[in-house]
């Protein structure tokens, strides 16, 4: 299944209607359309691992979710239980948004196209010094790990909880 990343910053006022265009989009073109909070994205690295995780999920029938969307958002959220995936969620107000688009029959340029046009298109995915606090709080990073391994390795510890989702219970 072929995917691709849209980021930028977006204001979100009424959080039901919008993802009521994103559904539309996405049901239009024949896609599956993932939103998540771009300052909770560690790199596109990351959302890469997160859309193999929930593929080899789905392939191997182990998925937690029925939708592929969540089932990839759960995985990069580094979190088991669909609950708390949503904690890389949508919120009302401004806020730095990553679409993941995947079509494997679909029309993944006109939905990235329309996406793109909801989006200040800004670089938001890529790992940044001003992620640190929210990455660190997501994936219960704690100071020792940061002391031993740098904040520049921010990036390789999310990667290892998102890999370690299916292991810890």
């Amino acid at each position: 299944m072929e995917f691709k990343l849209v980021g930028g910053s977006v204001c979100i006022n009424n959080i039901s209607q919008f993802l009521q265009e994103v559904r539309s989009i996405s049901s239009a073109h024949n896609t599956i359309i993932q939103a998540m909070d771009a300052d909770r994205v560690a790199g596109e690295d990351h959302i890469r691992f997160a859309v193999q995780m929930a593929q080899r999920a789905k392939e191997s029938g182990c998925c937690v979710a029925r939708d592929m969307g969540i089932e990839i958002m759960r995985y990069a959220s580094g979190k088991r239980q669909i609950g708390e995936a949503f904690s890389m969620g949508l919120r009302e107000g401004r806020m730095n948004v990553v679409f993941v688009v995947l079509s494997k029959s679909g029309n993944l340029d006109l939905s990235v196209q329309a996406l793109k046009q909801m989006v200040e298109e800004k670089p938001v995915i890529e790992y940044s010094a001003h992620k640190t606090i929210a990455l660190t709080e997501q994936f219960s990073i704690t100071k020792r790990e940061l002391q031993i391994a740098g904040e520049e390795m921010i990036p390789w510890l999310v990667m290892e909880r998102v890999a370690l989702v299916d292991v810890l219970k």
